[in-house]
């Protein structure tokens, strides 16, 4: 999920060219059609994701949360699907020692209204006990629920760093699609937005024309230190935890491994 950058982001050194407005609505024309293919693609990989075959298990396997064990179907909260996103964790780790892309997704994550009213549920799941995620969820101030799946088989507890969807029917529950590494992206917002910009994400990766800004290993922008500066090292933090109350510079990561 996450590698060691070699530098900071470098100035822009060379831009679009500059056109009249016809000569930019033509070029924007034709990359239209490609995009609109691209959206097609899409509707049908859709199409075929819900055309899956789905696997039944335990639905009373039970779960940790703010209310203490559950069943799994709990997660529902009495609509037929659920989707989870399924964090990383590090156990013993201080929260800035807390896996970086998973806090980036998670904090896209904060409101399921939208799933609510089309039926759908959400939750966050992961591996770490439940006594250290708590606090970790109050320091974050995330207000969705999250559940220790530390005891768990898969499909509940299995993977992390992933977003798996659930069917209900009655009290039969049914695991339907999963999907991990870039596959996650869909659920950051920023990304889609960075990927419209004419230097896009700044990843060494991305095919950009000759002199606009060098790129940096995937996801380099991930942890910031207290001047919100991409960097990484024990000094830096998860760049949404520096919102949070009491976020102040570290010297230390906490955890064993910098990266997943």
């Amino acid at each position: 999920m996450t590698t060691t950058p070699n530098g900071a982001a470098g100035a822009p050194s060379a831009r679009p060219p500059v056109v009249d407005m016809a000569t930019w609505q033509a070029a924007r024309d034709e990359l239209l059609v490609r995009e609109k293919a691209y959206t097609r693609e899409g509707d049908a990989l859709a199409a075929a994701r819900r055309r899956l075959p789905m696997v039944e298990f335990d639905g009373k396997a039970e779960v940790v949360g703010a209310e203490g064990a559950v069943p799994f179907l709990d997660l529902f909260q009495g609509r037929d699907e659920l989707v989870v996103y399924k964090h990383m964790w590090h156990d013993g780790a201080p929260h800035q020692g807390q896996c970086e892309g998973c806090t980036t997704t998670a904090w896209h994550l904060q409101d399921a209204t939208y799933l609510n009213v089309s039926g759908v549920s959400f939750a966050v799941l992961t591996t770490g006990s439940w006594d250290e995620v708590a606090p970790y969820v109050a320091f974050m101030g995330y207000t969705g629920p999250w559940y220790s799946v530390r005891e768990a088989d898969a499909p509940i507890g299995d993977s992390m760093g992933s977003l798996t969807s659930y069917l209900r029917d009655g009290d039969r529950v049914f695991l339907t699609y999963a999907t991990t590494g870039r596959g996650v992206e869909r659920v950051n917002g920023s990304i889609g937005l960075l990927d419209m910009t004419p230097y896009g994400r700044r990843e060494a990766w991305e095919d950009n024309p000759e002199g606009r800004p060098e790129g940096h290993d995937a996801c380099w922008s991930w942890r910031a230190d207290a001047a919100g500066a991409p960097t990484w090292g024990p000094t830096s933090r998860p760049v949404p935890q520096w919102t949070r109350p009491g976020a102040t510079p570290v010297e230390t990561l906490g955890r064993q491994g910098h990266h997943h």
